[in-house]
């Protein structure tokens, strides 16, 4: 059989840049040579696309632009990608399928997935629906509501409520220590745990420099449960990890640059408990139409053992100290099986999407 041309994309223009180029180094490393012809795509942080023909170490350090640019400049016919219009060979007619790594706005909340259908090539994980939805705090909590997904207590509300009243209503509903959320934003970015009434208002109008819409969330003593689900119409919660917390929260700075939280993988809880967050997992990423694979993160209120769901995630991080590929691998599944599963699972999601619209022709 021909190998399938694998388009990793990486990079973009969200804050998350860094930490995409660093995943989709892993992933490139894991996908097996002998089924797939890798072609590495990044975009800059100024929205260019460029073919990157090189080490993948230079993705991890940034250096791999500059290879780029002076790539192209050399030989455009080989190195020139159109997008949207752009000179240079077609993107279909250079890849057979998209692996879309890049988390945060732009390319994990349904914007990328949507060109990718445009274009007609098949791409991994969630769709324009799902993407869109688990990116945005606000719909997905909405949703989560109607499905009778328990989550802790939240406000929403816009930049331009920021005043006084907002202020009061945060104090009468929630109780502290509250988070301060921008809706749209992943890896933590953006968010402050607010101890007493006198941070929250800096705590806001540092939150509104991410994002127009905003979320109050009740904070809960809790222990912070993630975990691993793949598939598509039918999928499975595969395996559930701790993050023991050791810092204030799990914020951006624990996450990728300090560590000092780690993983326990799996989670020290009851049989029980577990596959009652399991079955959470599965109804929560059906919920939001997530195809592909997602890490659905949880709480459990240490005091009353009560199971809150707190956000599904479906461009989770491939960083050595990311929780989807360590949870996946503690279950069994090599790094390049994952990149096997997620690409079998696009491919069939493109030719259901492909049959519907035969039948409507």
């Amino acid at each position: 059989m021909d190998k399938i041309r694998l388009g990793v994309v990486f990079g973009g223009r969200s804050t998350e840049h860094e930490v995409s180029r660093v995943s989709a180094a892993h992933v490139i490393e894991a996908a097996d040579r002998e089924k797939y012809d890798v072609v590495m795509i990044g975009i800059t942080q100024e929205g260019r696309w460029l073919l990157y023909e090189g080490p993948t170490d230079a993705l991890r350090d940034g250096s791999w632009q500059a290879k780029a640019e002076a790539d192209l400049a050399a030989d455009p016919a080989h190195f020139g990608i159109s997008v949207i219009g752009n000179a240079g060979r077609q993107l279909k007619d250079m890849i057979d399928f998209a692996l879309p790594i890049l988390h945060g706005m732009n390319g994990e909340d349904g914007s990328v997935q949507g060109l990718f259908q445009l274009m007609d090539i098949p791409y991994g994980g969630s769709g324009i629906t799902g993407s869109a939805a688990a990116m945005d705090k606000i719909i997905a909590k909405k949703i989560f509501e109607a499905e009778g997904i328990p989550q802790t207590p939240y406000i929403d509300f816009l930049s331009c409520d920021i005043g006084p009243d907002i202020i009061a209503r945060i104090n009468r509903e929630l109780k502290y220590p509250i988070f301060i959320k921008p809706v749209n934003m992943g890896s933590s970015i953006g968010i402050t745990k607010v101890h007493k009434p006198e941070e929250l208002l800096p705590a806001i109008r540092f939150a509104a420099k991410f994002d127009n819409r905003l979320l109050a969330e009740q904070g809960v003593d809790c222990r912070e449960i993630e975990v691993a689900v793949m598939g598509n119409d039918r999928p499975r919660a595969w395996q559930l990890g701790e993050i023991i917390v050791g810092a204030e929260f799990y914020d951006y700075e624990d996450k990728y640059v300090s560590g000092v939280s780690y993983p326990e993988i799996p989670a020290k809880i009851s049989d029980h408990m577990r596959e009652k967050i399991l079955r959470m997992a599965e109804k929560a990423y059906a919920a939001l139409d997530c195809a592909g694979f997602s890490r659905v993160d949880f709480m459990i209120d240490r005091k009353t053992d009560a199971v809150y769901l707190n956000e599904i995630n479906t461009i989770p991080g491939f960083t050595p100290i990311s929780m989807f590929p360590m949870l996946m691998q503690n279950a069994g599944v090599s790094y390049s099986t994952i990149v096997d599963m997620i690409v079998e699972y696009g491919m069939e999601r493109a030719k259901q999407q492909d049959a519907r619209q035969s039948a409507r022709v």
